[in-house]
């Protein structure tokens, strides 16, 4: 009984599902217990762009025109799933779709999508880049428009709009065009070209590949999505806590680069690639230099299954965000997969080991706090657990190698183990977060609880707890032996103990001792690096609590006749429960010493 700490499954198990329930406070759904170990070692932090790092709402805010502005108005809006709400005065659907659809009704464009009627469309794909629908009109023929990237949708532009007039595209209109997306993406602007093409009869194929072709350049539009007004400063509190943040988008480089640099993603040294470069890129290249890169652009889901495990074989525990069915794989891989509770899908939340409430970047900063807090937490509880068995241990095993009687009952050991074991062990899995806890490099996922001197604290304080039980439990047969005038020996200590009286006060003042000592320990377990007086003794109300019960159990099981009898002890004048009190206070002293001695070696 006196060597396993019954109460450390129950302990742990309970500071998790505290942490996980204060997690779910903080917006982030801890959906599988293991990751909350995990979180508190995160090196590595990849983060989808839209919505995460910034606000997901889209609103045009330039463009660039080639035709006529009702045209390019209305060709962006039509090419869209988003719809106009008359009720909410504002358009409904995809946040980037909706700001077109939004921008042509601010020129008074409502309802477009009712005069002209959709005959055929080429759905968008992450893979394409694009969105093709074809509409009819008044008199009769049929409008195609293009919308997405204006790399693709300029690659298919055999003409563009002069003047009002339709004219072939050469080198150097292109090369305007791509100037001024360049300029409008350097602004951390999000781009879309649009394109178009006129039929007299209603296309019969409405595939991709019969419409994307042979098109005329309409115009660029450029929106903003403004960056969370938190994030800048959660992502420098993840560099300070050695967490290396990683952007991932489907933007142009130039945008993410942009955006990036508002953030402060991207230090000296680092870059931006794309995913057509990372395709050109074998997994041994990337393995080789991952570390370069803090900016993925133009990013297909398959490209975060590579990133992921390109930083994993380097040794780096790793967080991924994804929101799609796609992401789903990397989010298996990661380490820490992160789906978002607003725009994910139901089979990327199932894949993932945390879902963020809020879409929000710093709030998987707050959740890697959080793991380390919890981490933490248990870890102090475990080395008290262990080092206070340890010390009823030692009690036990040295009393029968003497051959003394026992200093403990069998009772007083489980009493001890309920009471004093678990109730602190359980306030010290719901302290408070240490100071400077994200000032910290991560936690190596290979180091042991018993890493940084663990297990030498849990060996030394359990040596002072069973030696002052030891000790107390010695001092009614040794003032016998003083006061009889007879020698102080082992036989003359035995003798003593066969006395059932001097026995029963020798056993109590050892049962009191041992309680009493945990419970003063618990307090130094705490913190392990400060003075009890610089880590606010009773800001911690759990440990405050626990302590006030343990020691009014203690003193109700030696003072109250009924329990005297059941647990064998005698009651003790106050003389002796002040004596014992600052007695077993020697575990905080030694917490104190042992703080004094580690400045000095690090001094």
């Amino acid at each position: 009984v006196a060597a396993i700490p019954e109460g450390l499954v129950a302990v742990v198990t309970i500071v998790l599902s505290m942490g996980v329930t204060k997690m779910s406070k903080r917006q982030a759904i801890i959906r599988k217990m293991t990751a909350v170990e995990t979180l508190g070692c995160t090196q590595i932090i990849c983060s989808d762009k839209t919505g995460t790092l910034t606000q997901n709402k889209m609103t045009v805010v330039k463009h660039e025109l080639a035709c006529s502005e009702e045209k390019f108005l209305a060709g962006m809006a039509l090419c869209s799933d988003a719809k106009w709400d008359e009720e909410k005065g504002e358009a409904v659907g995809e946040p980037t779709e909706c700001a077109l659809v939004n921008d042509a009704a601010k020129a008074g464009m409502q309802g477009l999508d009712v005069e002209h009627p959709r005959v055929g469309e080429a759905p968008f794909d992450s893979g394409r880049k694009m969105m093709s629908v074809v509409v009819e009109e008044a008199d009769g023929t049929f409008e195609q428009y293009t919308k997405g990237g204006p790399d693709v949708v300029l690659s298919r532009c055999t003409h563009v709009y002069e003047n009002g007039e339709i004219v072939p595209m050469t080198d150097a209109r292109r090369e305007e065009i791509l100037a001024a997306n360049k300029a409008m993406a350097d602004q951390a602007l999000r781009v879309l070209a649009l394109s178009s093409r006129t039929y007299t009869e209603k296309p019969s194929d409405c595939s991709p590949a019969a419409l994307e072709h042979d098109l005329v350049f309409c115009g660029l539009s450029g929106m903003i999505d403004p960056i969370r007004s938190e994030v800048k400063a959660a992502i420098q509190e993840c560099r300070e806590a050695g967490i290396r943040p990683i952007m991932i988008t489907g933007d142009h480089r130039d945008t993410a680069v942009a955006i990036a640099n508002q953030l402060g993603i991207l230090e000296p040294g680092q870059k931006a690639i794309t995913g057509a470069q990372l395709n050109e890129l074998s997994d041994e290249e990337l393995v080789g230099h991952i570390g370069e890169y803090s900016v993925y652009a133009r990013v297909q889901p398959e490209h975060k299954v590579r990133i992921v495990n390109a930083w994993k074989k380097n040794g780096c525990i790793t967080a991924m965000t994804g929101d799609g069915v796609n992401d789903a794989p990397a989010l298996k891989a990661a380490d820490i997969g992160v789906a978002m509770g607003i725009t994910g899908t139901d089979v990327s939340k199932s894949a993932a080991d945390m879902v963020l409430t809020d879409d929000n970047f710093a709030t998987i900063r707050a959740a890697v706090e959080e793991g380390r807090s919890i981490y933490n937490n248990i870890k102090k509880s475990v080395l008290f657990l262990l080092s206070s068995n340890f010390g009823e241990v030692l009690t036990m095993f040295t009393s029968i190698i003497a051959g003394l009687a026992a200093p403990l009952q069998a009772i007083h050991i489980l009493w001890v183990n309920l009471i004093t074991d678990s109730l602190p062990a359980l306030g010290l899995g719901v302290d408070n977060k240490e100071k400077g806890i994200m000032d910290k490099a991560p936690r190596d996922p290979n180091e042991s609880l018993f890493a940084h001197g663990g297990m030498a604290l849990a060996i030394l304080y359990g040596l002072v707890i069973g030696g002052l039980t030891l000790t107390a439990f010695l001092y009614s047969p040794v003032k016998h032996l003083t006061d009889a005038g007879m020698a102080i020996n082992l036989s003359g200590i035995k003798l003593m103990l066969e006395n059932p009286d001097i026995l029963v006060h020798a056993q109590t003042y050892a049962f009191v001792t041992l309680a009493m000592s945990q419970l003063f320990h618990a307090f130094g377990m705490r913190d392990t690096e400060h003075s009890i007086f610089q880590t606010k003794p009773f800001s911690n109300k759990v440990m405050l609590l626990a302590f006030v019960i343990g020691l009014g159990l203690q003193v109700a099981v030696t003072e109250i006749p009924f329990l005297c009898q059941v647990f064998g002890t005698v009651a003790l004048s106050m003389t002796e429960w002040l004596e014992l009190a600052a007695f077993a206070c020697v575990p905080l002293l030694v917490h104190e010493i042992v703080v004094l001695v580690k400045k000095v070696v690090k001094r």
